[in-house]
């Protein structure tokens, strides 16, 4: 999955902007307020990664923490969360490695974790979407 296909995938969930708060090298998406994804370029300077992050565009998506370690031991591109909490965060390298519809399942999963956490009313004006 390459970075426009990303954004245009992580556009099209339901009340979803992308918005600037760490300036304007990351993207942040937000459903009614709440990040569930940050796209950015790896410039491999970056604390941490052993310069993985390199030339490649980096999402990081909010996993549940026995699902997140799984996900590192199965593909190495895909690293504890950058700048995140580690536990609930992983950072996905988009280097190719990874399927296409494994990453959307990961933004799947990243999307659903933050609207269960918001009211009912919120989740209802969601989902009805989905």
């Amino acid at each position: 999955m390459d970075y426009k296909a990303s954004q245009e995938y992580l556009l099209a969930k339901p009340e979803t902007i992308c918005d600037y708060p760490f300036g304007a090298d990351v993207e942040v998406y937000k459903v009614k307020g709440k990040m569930f994804a940050t796209l950015s370029f790896g410039k491999g300077n970056e604390k941490g990664t052993q310069g993985k992050m390199a030339g490649f565009y980096c999402m990081n998506l909010k996993c549940n923490p026995e699902e997140a370690l799984m996900l590192r031991d199965i593909f190495p591109s895909v690293i504890p969360g950058y700048h995140m909490n580690k536990a609930q965060w992983n950072t996905i390298i988009l280097d190719g490695s990874i399927p296409q519809g494994e990453i959307e399942r990961m933004i799947d999963n990243s999307f659903m974790l933050v609207v269960s956490k918001m009211t009912k009313k919120d989740q209802q004006s969601i989902l009805v979407h989905l």
